[in-house]
């Protein structure tokens, strides 16, 4: 399932999730502009030079890229290489935690994480306002990046993307939200062929009984706030304990 809408009523005009998706896209827009393409994404030294790569964090003042050379079977092939001292036009390291929170890698990743922001983020933020969203934000954003770096310290892929962020939205929506079920798209309707699909596979007897499991999948997802254990046995939600935490610190009234 999709997300197509949601039906709260908003008592404040979203500046800052608006501002966000537009920063998001003109980030994008930016980042192709020397290479790569609207819909495959930014080069790969565009990435390199701008997105947040776990071993730089772990080994300060060394910095990592990737250098194309011949192995031995005679193909061309790319490894990481790290040193001490940024390569030309590499952002120190402690920048490329929040660039890599606006960056993404193709059409589809930034297509995905701002429908989700545009439809979840103004419920939240009209909970929490303007500056205490914008914290939440990037404090979900920091968390994510500070769990990929726990989870491969020594890693030399390149992580972007506002996911980490979204998803601490997402977080704060449950904990405001828990009952909202708001509108979906299935998501045979976005398959293209899924029809003709279907009627083909009605031929054999295996391939319908698979092809009904499927549609019998798109089940309604029910939660409850972050208290109750059920979130945990949600079937398609796994809860995390991080969105919750920080909804309690940034919700908490102002002395």
């Amino acid at each position: 399932m999709f997300p197509l809408k949601d039906n709260i009523p908003n008592e404040r005009f979203p500046f800052v999730t608006v501002a966000l998706v537009a920063i998001n896209v003109i980030a994008y827009l930016l980042s192709i502009r020397h290479g790569g393409s609207f819909f495959g994404g930014p080069s790969d030294t565009t990435v390199l030079h701008n997105a947040a790569i776990p071993y730089d964090f772990t080994h300060p003042g060394h910095y990592c890229t990737l250098q194309s050379g011949i192995d031995q079977f005679g193909q061309v092939a790319t490894e990481a290489e790290c040193k001490r001292g940024p390569y030309p036009g590499q952002l120190p390291t402690w920048e490329t935690a929040l660039t890599a929170m606006f960056m993404h890698g193709g059409f589809l990743h930034i297509a995905g994480n701002m429908l989700f922001l545009a439809i979840f983020g103004p419920n939240v933020e009209d909970a929490m306002g303007y500056g205490r969203f914008i914290v939440f934000y990037l404090l979900g954003g920091l968390v994510a990046l500070a769990a990929q770096v726990l989870v491969g310290p020594n890693s030399t892929a390149p992580t972007l993307g506002a996911s980490g962020a979204i998803a601490a939205v997402l977080g704060g929506y449950i904990v405001l939200y828990p009952r909202r079920d708001p509108g979906r798209v299935p998501a045979r309707l976005l398959v293209p062929g899924a029809a003709l699909l279907r009627r083909r596979g009605a031929e054999q007897p295996g391939r319908r009984r698979r092809w009904r499991r499927l549609l019998r999948a798109r089940r309604r997802v029910r939660v409850r706030p972050c208290a109750d254990r059920a979130l945990r046995r949600a079937s398609q939600v796994r809860a995390s304990p991080l969105p919750c935490l920080l909804m309690a610190l940034l919700a908490a009234p102002l002395p």
